[in-house]
């Protein structure tokens, strides 16, 4: 797996790796935490595989310090995290002290490792309490936001210079309230389509807050993309399908973002399924509201596991490919989706049984890169790609996980060749750091590039770990 000839990357790449609160930190209901989505939605019989819940997960809440260290000596030069709204501002209310204080201490861990902190305010733990209220289909849902980002700018912002607003919006909104896959776990169009405007405007109007407190922070998104391919070019159902795909997980987003517009053809896919849903979307956007969303932002994230191979010609039926595959049944994540179903094309599997396609990621960074950052001067950074194996201990006490080191050659191997043909990406994170709490796949599917033992939270770098950080140190493939 060594080529002959290093790649080597650019001398400001980033080589970094991701988490998110929830599933990692534990510690649910300590120090002024409260519930969130995820405590609530847990909970739900048949929500999460085993029926698990992350009030312990890794016991990061404890344990960063060691994390941390860990990082430094994996050589890692960046860490994405998220900060819990319900530790910082429990039930959408007042100001935790307790919470705010502990991503206070991290911060300044992190920066001691030589480590740059790059914050994501939402990675989908909504206070229960504002779920209560309707969550993202309450547009005052999105003022609640923005104070807590003020909050969360106010304690770290001198020393934070990396603010991400959201993480995967299409799984907040979509995934969440109209697939039933996701914390609230409930099955409307319209739930969706409203949640999605309304995440898309808390995003728009904090990059405005943040902007005025300091013109020099990078402010950005992270957004999680597929590439959609149709099964047969030549056949005009399965190149719809491919559209529809495309527009509704990227384009649904994207547009808003860069172009201050909703794509008006899945508007009109949407309209002809539920005209009552999408009214009840277009008079939810006021005056102002796309323009505040198409706010100027310095990074992209762009989260990616897996493309899509689509074929138009199925049952109304069948599933749609794209997107998480997690174990709650529900609709359909895409609001227009009759007639839509993967095709296989016999490309490796991971454990979660997500096709191995790198080639996917330099078309993706190619594509978003020429059609939307480029022209609105925004870079770009794989924030998100990794992959769950069936890790083994070996006798030696060691994971020898070749699959996942495979995986992320592969990677940065794509990664290397969007660079090499004029694609600004300027790092790439790893998902992730640790394995931990997978959302619907409770503890069952492990990601990180560190084994956990649950039992006794003890961390063991896997090979895969140890390859990251022999890339980092010669940073070169």
């Amino acid at each position: 797996m060594t080529s002959m000839t290093p790649r080597p990357f650019p001398h400001d790449f980033l080589f970094g790796v991701a988490t998110a609160a929830y599933q990692i930190e534990g510690a649910a209901f300590e120090d002024g935490r409260t519930a969130s989505i995820w405590d609530a939605f847990t909970r739900v019989p048949g929500a999460v595989v085993n029926g698990d819940n992350a009030d312990v997960a890794c016991d990061h809440y404890h344990r960063y310090r060691d994390d941390v260290a860990l990082m430094k000596d994996l050589g890692l030069q960046t860490y994405r995290f998220s900060t819990s709204w319900s530790r910082v501002r429990p039930d959408g209310g007042a100001v935790n002290r307790a919470g705010v204080d502990f991503y206070s201490r991290l911060v300044d861990e992190l920066l001691d490792a030589g480590i740059l902190p790059w914050l994501t305010l939402y990675h989908w733990d909504m206070p229960q309490a504002l779920q209560d209220a309707g969550g993202w289909t309450n547009r005052d849902t999105v003022e609640r936001f923005v104070e807590y980002a003020g909050t969360v700018h106010d304690a770290l912002g001198d020393r934070v210079g990396v603010w991400t607003t959201l993480n995967e919006p299409w799984c907040a909104s979509f995934l969440s309230y109209t697939g039933g896959e996701h914390a609230p776990g409930h099955t409307s169009i319209a739930e969706g389509l409203l949640a999605s405007h309304h995440l898309l405007l808390a995003h728009g109007r904090t990059v405005e807050e943040l902007r005025s407190r300091d013109a020099n922070l990078n402010l950005g998104i992270t957004l999680n993309h597929t590439v959609a391919d149709p099964a047969d070019p030549q056949n005009p159902a399965d190149v719809d399908a491919a559209r529809r795909v495309d527009g509704q997980f990227n384009r649904w987003f994207l547009d808003p973002i860069y172009r201050g517009a909703y794509p008006a053809d899945i508007v009109e896919d949407i309209r002809a399924v539920d005209p009552e849903a999408v009214s009840l979307f277009e008079s939810a956007i006021h005056e102002g509201d796309l323009a505040a969303i198409s706010a100027r932002i310095d990074t992209h994230g762009v989260n990616y596991y897996h493309g899509d191979l689509v074929a138009g010609s199925a049952p109304a039926d069948a599933p749609v490919s794209g997107g998480p595959a997690t174990a709650r049944p529900g609709r359909s994540p895409y609001p227009s989706d009759a007639g839509i179903h993967s095709v296989e094309r016999g490309l490796p599997r991971t454990a979660q049984n997500w096709e191995v396609q790198p080639e996917g990621l330099t078309r993706l960074l190619r594509r978003v890169w020429e059609e939307y950052a480029r022209p609105a001067g925004t870079m770009l950074s794989v924030t998100e790609n990794g992959a769950a194996y069936d890790d083994v201990v070996g006798d030696d006490g060691l994971v020898h996980d070749d699959d996942r080191t495979r995986f992320l050659r592969l990677h940065l191997d794509a990664v290397l060749d969007a660079v090499e043909s004029g694609v600004d990406v300027r790092g790439y994170f790893y998902w992730s750091l640790l394995d931990n709490f997978e959302w619907a796949w409770g503890y069952d599917k492990r990601f990180g590039l560190v084994r956990v033992d649950y039992d006794t939270q003890e961390r063991t770098v896997k090979d895969s770990g140890r390859e990251y950080a022999r890339i980092i140190a010669a940073r070169a493939l």
